[in-house]
């Protein structure tokens, strides 16, 4: 096998360039996108949860008490896993929701109930590179006595922060 001539080496150099310069910010692009999908799932299931609730008591509607930010450190740049009854609170084990793997995020729900109607929202908060800015998701829903609950949409604020 004969060496590569300085234009053969110039040119598999430049290819190779090119190749990273495509393939990293594509991969970077998807594994912040893979670190959305837990607040987002997330915050979708409490939200089916809390419809369902909200939906067994259609004379009196209600959603579950509200429940402090869980865990009560949001994790700063590294996946975390909760100690044991992390999430034991009645809330969370009425939406049935938590962690039993390490996570990116801190939940938090709060409802309200005024008269015959009754509120929540539900946000994830995450600090995805450890530098103390936030990542913020929320979810909200409502419902009143005699109709069906409502869920609004997603709200993101510096999603990939």
């Amino acid at each position: 096998m004969r060496p590569l001539s300085l234009l053969e080496a110039a040119a598999s150099v430049a290819v190779l360039g090119s190749v990273l310069a495509v393939g990293i910010p594509a991969f970077m692009r998807n594994l912040h996108a893979s670190r959305l999908v837990e607040p987002m799932e997330g915050l979708a299931q409490i939200a089916r949860s809390a419809a369902a609730l909200a939906a067994s008591q259609p004379d009196q509607p209600s959603y579950p008490e509200s429940a402090s930010l869980t865990p009560p450190a949001v994790p700063a740049g590294v996946a975390s896993k909760d100690p044991p009854g992390t999430w034991d609170q009645p809330t969370w084990r009425s939406l049935q929701f938590g962690f039993t793997t390490a996570h990116r995020y801190a939940f938090e729900f709060d409802s309200d109930q005024h008269g015959r109607r009754a509120r929540y929202r539900a946000t994830a908060h995450g600090d995805l590179d450890g530098d103390g800015q936030l990542s913020d998701f929320s979810i909200q829903g409502e419902v009143s006595a005699g109709k069906a609950a409502t869920t609004f949409p997603l709200e993101m604020h510096r999603e990939i922060e």
